[in-house]
């Protein structure tokens, strides 16, 4: 049986609803640069080398002298943020590039939202499963309705098994 909503003596079957957000929690990654930096700073292969880690606003800034040296800083920040359940499809590696003194330069851009590509993609998947599903994007994230809670569940599990190369998370289940 649906729950019903009533208003001014006018009853409707209440729909249930969840949104898909892609969102990183800023302290958490600073948390894991500082853990980063930490250990860089401790490491003997890095001792009298420049290696750094930096973040302005959504994209991190790593630094160091020569390839093998921006790997060794990229891999310990990721166990670092893995370590703080910050996820790693939500960054996006940019090509290493040449920066002043010899130094190599690489920006990660941390995913805020969910753009609007990404949005169809998501819409494009729960339409074409059969799901009794309404889909809307609103801005950066999607809305998912549906009467039953069980259909919502379907779909959370469907798209979490998909093979989406992008981090969503499912907030606001109501």
């Amino acid at each position: 049986m649906l729950p019903f909503v009533c208003f001014a003596g006018v009853c409707v079957a209440a729909e249930n609803s969840f949104d898909i957000v892609s969102k990183i929690d800023l302290q958490e990654v600073d948390n894991a640069i500082h853990q980063a930096s930490k250990e860089i700073g401790q490491r003997y292969d890095f001792k009298g080398s420049l290696a750094e880690i930096g973040r302005q606003g959504t994209t991190l800034l790593l630094k160091a002298e020569d390839e093998y040296k921006l790997k060794a800083v990229t891999e310990i920040l990721s166990q670092r943020l893995a370590g703080r359940q910050v996820p790693l499809k939500g960054l996006t590696f940019r090509p290493p590039e040449s920066a002043m003194g010899g130094t190599l330069r690489q920006e990660v851009e941390l995913q805020q939202g969910i753009p609007q590509d990404q949005a169809k993609e998501i819409v494009k998947i729960l339409k074409g499963s059969g799901l009794k599903v309404q889909v809307a994007i609103q801005g950066d994230q999607v809305r998912v309705r549906a009467r039953s809670r069980d259909a919502l569940q379907s779909a959370i599990s469907l798209l979490r098994d998909s093979s989406l190369d992008f981090d969503m998370q499912f907030t606001n289940y109501r």
